[in-house]
């Protein structure tokens, strides 16, 4: 038997069943559907323009790819794995639609041009779904910035009690992160925004087309420059799974704090119970489900980044079957992504927040050490070895009366050393504390609030950016 794949002219034989199987990537670039009609219905309409096919011929194969569309939406379209992959499957369905027309419309692309389109859209639109999300995000922790920016907590280092901070502070640091991966998101789509379709299949096409049409018409920058390395580059994709990577690893941060902040033992935060799970022999557990799993799922995205960058590392220009195994893994870190941004974001919307709690565990530590040690230094001309050592000498003190630092009277204070004057105690006030940092960037409720406005302000610039683009 001949084969009869609409590449099989060449060959005597037909395709065996297992090497259908394992060639086919139609299982999971299906998802690519309306990338591929969408650039097939661009490339006629360039060949039309440029007189290479007949406006009327452009017409039908846009009519016939509309109709694939509407059937594989309405889940009436068959997909049939000896058809290889989403492009061999539509070109398939179209010529049973229009005809001989329909097998034009490949004249002067490739698959290897065709399927870098494909995935670079992809990328692309996958780009400014999830910079949408981070953008929501964002918005949700500044909104809860602004309502807590007097609510006082231990601010850690090695995770051990060390300065007062306000918790809106800290949700301006986790928005921080998540503005950088925005910006990130944002460079790489300009960086990659320009459309390889056209290159053929590695060397350009001797039809005379017009690539800059093509470009414009599906919203790219420019053509790329190079053929061969347009079908060869998957650099678009790394660049998108190293953003994603990053998200997921902040993402990972915040969700090591939600879990530790809902724990007993700090009791900073309640989960909501739509966002918790029970026991199946406790009864009495509330478990943090959703931030371990977010926690957990940055391990699976940082694989997909290796899985390409190991691909990729040893292939020849210019297009080789390897790269089939790209999409696979970007897939499941934007999908990954999109519901992990979805749902910490319900997760933070619908948290309670305890400042009681956060202001007793204030009182451990010995938060105001620095600040009295400060204190010493700029009121009484002490250098500050000195001072951290008369101080770490109050710490001492106080824990011998089974008290924290900021808890010590005037008297109790003044008895550790000479040098230290009756109000030094001001000094070891937690809120005086917290709002004496009041240097640019600082946790003072005022600089809090100044990050506040500015990260507001970058938020509006960014969605204004978000409208305008392509």
């Amino acid at each position: 038997m001949k084969n009869n794949k609409l590449w099989g002219g060449r060959f005597q034989e037909k395709a065996s069943e297992i090497l259908d199987l394992f060639n086919a990537s139609l299982p999971f670039d299906k998802k690519l559907y309306k990338q591929d009609i969408l650039g097939s219905k661009v490339h006629s309409q360039m060949l039309s323009h440029c007189g290479i096919l007949a406006q009327e011929e452009s017409q039908q194969i846009c009519q016939g790819l509309e109709q694939i569309q509407a059937e594989i939406e309405k889940g009436e379209f068959t997909f049939d794995i000896s058809d290889e992959d989403i492009h061999m499957a539509v070109e398939k369905r179209l010529i049973e639609i229009i005809g001989e027309v329909g097998k034009k419309l490949h004249t002067a692309r490739s698959r290897n041009d065709q399927v870098a389109l494909d995935f670079r859209l992809f990328v692309l639109d996958s780009n400014r779904q999830i910079r949408a999300l981070l953008l929501e995000l964002i918005q949700t922790l500044l909104d809860i910035a602004s309502l807590h920016t007097t609510t006082i907590l231990p601010g850690m280092t090695h995770l051990q009690h060390a300065q007062p901070v306000n918790f809106g502070f800290l949700m301006c640091a986790y928005a921080c992160m998540f503005v950088r991966d925005f910006e990130r998101l944002s460079d790489s789509f300009k960086r990659n925004n320009y459309c390889p379709l056209g290159s053929a299949a590695l060397a350009g096409t001797p039809y005379k087309t017009d690539r800059f049409y093509t470009a414009k018409a599906l919203g790219f920058t420019a053509p790329t420059l190079n053929a061969t390395d347009s079908v060869s580059d998957r650099d678009f994709a790394l660049d998108f799974l190293y953003d994603l990577s990053l998200i997921a690893m902040h993402i990972s941060r915040m969700a090591e704090e939600l879990v530790l902040w809902s724990s007993y033992e700090f009791r900073f935060i309640t989960l909501s119970d739509s966002y918790s799970t029970g026991s199946s022999i406790m009864p009495q557990k509330k478990n943090p489900d959703v931030p371990e799993l977010l926690r957990g799922k940055s391990g699976r995205v940082y694989g997909n980044l290796f899985s390409l960058l190991t691909i990729m590392k040893g292939l020849p220009l210019a297009y080789n079957k390897d790269t089939q195994e790209d999409k696979e893994g970007v897939f499941d870190s934007f999908e990954t992504l999109e519901i992990s941004l979805k749902i910490l974001n319900d997760l933070l919307k619908t948290m309670q927040i305890n400042p009681k709690e956060m202001k007793e565990a204030c009182q451990k530590g010995h938060l105001t050490a620095t600040d009295l040690a400060d204190f010493l230094v700029q009121s009484c001309n002490i250098p500050f070895r000195e001072a951290h050592h008369i101080t770490g000498k109050a710490v001492a003190y106080a824990e011998s009366l089974n008290k924290d630092l900021s808890q010590l009277s005037a008297q109790e204070l003044c008895s550790v050393d000479s040098k230290i004057p009756p109000k030094a105690h001001n000094a070891l006030n937690l809120e005086a504390s917290m709002n004496s940092r009041d240097s640019y960037g600082g946790t003072s409720t005022k600089a809090t609030q100044t990050q506040i406005q500015s990260l507001l302000a970058w938020l509006q610039i960014a969605k204004s950016g978000e409208c305008n683009e392509r």
